[in-house]
């Protein structure tokens, strides 16, 4: 959230033109670990956020271990 929101911010402080944000991670690395966890609860959070009805009855125990690591 804090790169997403870093991004936003540079996109709108006057900039006008198009901006791209490049992010470089090496495999087998920390980050790579980091940025495959943060996907996976995003995707999760987001199935989660998009879904109606009672959504603590569609969550798993592991679901619920996954959020909260």
């Amino acid at each position: 959230m804090v790169e997403e929101q870093a991004s936003d911010r540079a996109h709108r402080m006057g900039q006008h033109k198009a901006v791209n944000v490049y992010r470089m991670i090496t495999k087998g690395t920390v980050e790579e670990k980091i940025q495959k966890l943060q996907e996976r609860k995003k995707m999760l959070f987001d199935s989660i956020i998009n879904e109606s009805g009672d959504v603590f009855k569609k969550l798993s125990w592991e679901d619920l271990k996954d959020i909260l690591e």
